[in-house]
């Protein structure tokens, strides 16, 4: 049995998979868990070399993936290249973790006694990844697990399977054993009950999943009921902040790369621009003028900087959003109509206040909100007011002022003079609040895929009361 996913643009057939149901699921868990031992006995040089070659493998298929992601998620071949770009330096940064796995010595009070703390692997990792930036999350999901000596378990999007898929024909290509590296597609119908099977599989020991937070806690209860734990990147509602002494027209380019970049759809996406009054006119006439020259088109001729959205629901929402705003007193500086498909032009909508759904709930759209704030005080105030706290900016000359301000805001992430969507391998990765908890990216991950262990050794005859 297979399923199929349709072009968003063309209504054609984009792609087909394996159809795997619940029952599929214990034969595949087996069969990593029996391929663990032997990866986790290989040398951390070992895992190095195989992973430097996955890394190798999936930049080759670069035009598979460029095909892939537009027929799929209507993706543009820029994203796509940004997306494998930074997912071959995901692989790339965790083969340089394999060496980084390290314990140490730590002082006993027990004469002759040798304590150490060992970081040692799990067992098998399930790694849920969303369609978004499919690339990018599908190698995030496994290669530092991976790392770690762990067999891994990718749980594909029903919305992009072809593109999953191929990430993992390139860890095969580079020499996996056997078991080690697998994949899960599924119709969207049996979603909950294939997550639920590989959730409850006795060899699955950890999962990250990736995706929206209903979603989420819905898996971090399941997985509750095993005590297995999980890495959680969630939604977001990301604010960027501009105050009196900012470079507007930095602030201006950054805003619009985080707000529209594949057409808003980021966990990290510019959601709310919360300006002070000092400077918000100002700021607004020229954010407005940089979003409507934002042209969108179809992502296959690839002449626009947007293209179009996964699905008819995503323009459904963002409508709603607006709708909900201009209904309450709301500006829109900009947009377009968009009733006919998924080409959504860049939305602009001023004076958005905190009665409306479009600053609480997250669009994952091409909309953004501007927000007035007093001063500097009231502009946190208005960045803390939502149930997320993934990614944030903050836009001021005053480096100090900056830095303060950057330190009162509830995320995981914040960049003073630079966009909200920021990802490097290293980096340690994750929310607070409805956004998650858990890190991914360099040696924060490796504390996410890693038992630490205390073993000691005693040099000298025991003493005991008894």
């Amino acid at each position: 049995m297979e399923f199929t996913r349709i072009n968003p643009m063309t209504g054609e057939t984009a792609s087909s998979a394996p159809a795997m149901k619940a029952s599929d699921i214990p034969a595949i868990a087996a069969k990593a868990g029996a391929a663990f031992p032997v990866w986790a006995a290989m040398g951390p040089n070992a895992r190095r070399a195989i992973l430097m070659k996955a890394a190798a493998a999936l930049e080759s298929k670069k035009d598979a993936f460029v095909a892939a992601m537009m027929g799929e998620i209507g993706a543009t071949a820029g994203w796509a290249m940004f997306n494998l770009g930074l997912a071959a330096s995901m692989i790339r940064e965790a083969a340089a973790l394999t060496t980084q796995i390290t314990g140490e010595v730590i002082p006993s009070d027990k004469p002759g006694c040798l304590a150490m703390a060992l970081k040692e692997p799990v067992g098998v990792i399930l790694g849920i990844a969303p369609w978004n930036a499919p690339i990018i999350l599908g190698v995030r999901a496994i290669a530092v697990p991976l790392a770690c000596g762990n067999a891994v378990i990718l749980k594909a999007s029903e919305t992009c399977p072809r593109t999953h898929a191929l990430i993992i024909e390139a860890f095969a290509e580079a020499g996996f054993p056997d078991g080690v590296v697998n994949v899960v597609t599924n119709a969207p119908a049996d979603a909950g009950d294939v997550v639920g099977a590989l959730i409850d599989a006795p060899q699955v020991k950890r999962i990250n999943f990736t995706g929206s937070t209903a979603v989420g806690k819905i898996i971090a209860k399941r997985a509750a009921e095993h005590l297995k734990p999980v890495l959680l990147e969630l939604g977001g509602k990301a604010p960027l902040i501009v105050l009196e002494d900012a470079d507007i027209d930095e602030a201006v380019k950054s805003a619009a790369f985080g707000a529209f970049m594949n057409q808003g759809q980021i966990c990290m996406s510019t959601e709310r621009i919360i300006v002070v009054d000092a400077v918000a006119d100002e700021f607004a006439a020229k954010f407005g003028a940089k979003a409507k020259s934002m042209a969108v088109g179809d992502p296959a001729v690839g002449t626009t900087p947007l293209g179009a959205v996964v699905d008819a629901k995503t323009v459904a929402h963002c409508q709603s959003l607006i709708a909900d705003a201009l209904a309450k007193g709301a500006e829109q500086l900009t947009g377009g109509d968009t009733s006919s498909n998924v080409l959504m032009p860049a939305h602009v909508i001023d004076k958005v206040t905190t009665d409306m759904k479009l600053f609480s709930d997250e669009s994952f759209g091409p909309v953004v909100g501007i927000i007035r704030a007093r001063d500097a005080d009231h502009a946190i105030e208005l960045a803390n007011d939502t149930e997320y706290g993934l990614s944030a900016a903050i836009f001021t000359r005053d480096i100090a002022k900056g830095l303060k301000l950057a330190r009162k805001i509830e995320s995981g992430m914040c960049h003073i003079n630079g966009s909200t969507v920021h990802d490097e391998a290293q980096m340690p990765f994750g929310g607070m609040k409805g956004s998650g908890y858990g890190r991914f990216g360099g040696k924060a991950g490796i504390d996410s895929f890693t038992e630490l262990r205390w073993i000691t050794i005693e040099t000298e005859p025991g003493h005991y009361p008894i």
